[in-house]
């Protein structure tokens, strides 16, 4: 069993790694009790994502009840192609259009923190570099050949692969700004971008939210009723003993 258990401990930072093409994933550490952050992420993900992303899963009006938003607040604020709050997160873009024009059609993203990680989500974010190479002019250091633009340039600032070699002569890959007068815009970028993927995890499973709330009251409920259980069985037991 210790055998099966260290093979296990191995095998995970592989597995993590492959995920990733190989490349470290930076730690988002995104909070989704958060609200603020959860609020600033709806925000971004409407305003930069939902260009050719859906999120057909999630509904504009759970979001505002999750998030603390009044009707009044979707409508003005996240609301840009539906008419009615308790209509889902669709787009108006063809599919077919889509991957005419991008060479496959953009996923939609209701649980796509589920499926890849927030940490994942978050490094691939702020990992696009220029190559003149590819039909956007950008790739990506955790997914490449990336069929995507880097919708962001403006917020982050455009980066440089750099390949270099450490004290072992072991070849490492960098991504640099091409222009150090971003590096406070590109500082910005990644609290963006913490919050979009806090907003992301959120939308794969909005019942996250109430179930830890929820777990803390059972828990509590359970150890006050430990109390009155023991009580009880001494009750119970005292003229046996």
């Amino acid at each position: 069993m210790r055998r099966l258990i260290l093979a296990f401990i191995l095998l995970v930072p592989g597995i993590t790694l492959a995920s990733s093409g190989g490349v470290e994933l930076q730690q988002a550490g995104n909070d989704i009790s958060d609200r603020a952050s959860l609020q600033a992420g709806a925000k971004l993900f409407v305003n930069y994502c939902m260009g050719c992303h859906s999120a057909n899963y999630v509904r504009y009006q759970r979001v505002g009840q999750d998030l603390g938003l009044s009707d009044d607040d979707l409508t003005e604020n996240l609301m840009f192609s539906s008419e009615k709050v308790g209509e889902t997160m669709s787009i108006a873009m063809d599919k077919y259009d889509a991957e005419r024009w991008f060479g496959v059609t953009p996923p939609d993203l209701s649980v796509i923190a589920r499926a890849r990680g927030t940490d994942w989500l978050y490094t691939y974010m702020l990992s696009f570099y220029l190559d003149s190479s590819r039909p956007w002019g950008v790739n990506n250091l955790v997914f490449k050949d990336v069929g995507m633009p880097h919708v962001m340039w403006d917020q982050q600032g455009w980066q440089k692969l750099v390949h270099t070699t450490d004290e072992h002569g072991h070849e490492k890959a960098e991504l640099v700004l091409v222009n150090e007068a971003d590096k406070d815009k590109a500082e910005q970028y990644k609290k963006d971008m913490r919050n979009l993927a806090n907003f992301l995890e959120y939308m794969g499973e909005p019942a996250k939210l109430q179930r830890e709330s929820l777990g803390w009251k059972v828990i509590l409920f359970l150890v006050i009723f430990l109390g009155f259980a023991y009580a009880l069985k001494k009750e119970y037991w005292r003229d046996v003993h």
